[in-house]
């Protein structure tokens, strides 16, 4: 069984089929997924569908999402972490590719996001794309437990996530043929190793190209597995296992036998 630790089943793409998404998944052997957030009324479609699917939630404001955050929404964000379906903070960090918010709003909500994780004890899911200078220095000084969610960083962050013994999740992109970063997916502790679909976004190959759900899961999985040069049945273990520890017991009850 496997535990999709990172998709976006509240966007609009899985609005006419979403039901049926999610009992693909588990035909799939995906046990559970968690419902990422990206702004506050993401946030309460997240706790929504979760409530009304069994599954779990996050509750944060993404990078591009970042110029939003007032003292209304953080308080908003804060109660909506109190929910028992709830497993996580955001999707937060740093996106400097795309530059949606002013990088000084994206740093002040991500430090805002990382404090609130560490307060409340809950893992935090951080975005970092081309940021990585201002990420590894943020990471390096926050005590929150935290998932570099779909790795495609450089050396630096990596290195913070693992001197602070976060977690690192990989997604379809592993399955690339632009992917270069095979000795990141080997460098990962195998009690820090999480996979995702980030769906519906970056579908594995062979379904490259399709709106991407949890059903895909397997192939990211199998991919870890070579890439690691491991047994699929182990990295399945693992990172279900490492996803009920990083999460909670909320993944362990869907998760236990």
């Amino acid at each position: 069984m496997l535990v999709d630790t990172h998709c976006h089943l509240g966007a609009e793409q899985f609005d006419s089929d979403r039901s049926d998404v999610v009992r693909r998944a588990r035909e799939a052997a995906v046990r559970h997924i968690v419902v990422v957030a990206d702004s506050e009324p993401a946030t309460r479609r997240a706790i929504a569908l979760a409530r009304e699917l069994n599954l779990s939630a996050t509750a944060g404001v993404h990078p591009h999402e970042a110029s939003s955050w007032n003292p209304r929404v953080a308080a908003a964000i804060e109660a909506a972490l109190g929910d028992r379906q709830v497993v996580a903070v955001g999707e937060t960090g740093l996106d400097y590719h795309y530059d949606h918010s002013p990088r000084n709003a994206q740093r002040s909500a991500f430090a805002a996001q990382l404090q609130l994780g560490a307060r409340l004890g809950l893992p935090v899911v951080v975005h970092s794309r081309s940021a990585d200078d201002d990420m590894s220095a943020m990471l390096r000084d926050t005590d929150a437990i935290y998932i570099l969610h779909s790795f495609s960083s450089g050396p630096d962050v990596l290195a913070a996530a693992l001197a602070a013994n976060a977690y690192v999740s990989f997604s379809g992109m592993v399955t690339f043929k632009s992917w270069k970063d095979d000795d990141a997916v080997r460098a990962v502790p195998a009690d820090r190793l999480l996979i995702e679909t980030d769906a519906p976004y970056l579908a594995p190959t062979p379904h490259r190209g399709k709106r991407n759900e949890p059903a895909y899961l397997r192939e990211v999985a199998l991919k870890i597995a070579e890439l690691r040069d491991e047994d699929p049945d182990e990295i399945t273990t693992k990172t279900t296992r490492n996803a009920a520890a990083c999460f909670g017991n909320r993944i362990t009850e869907h998760t236990s036998p």
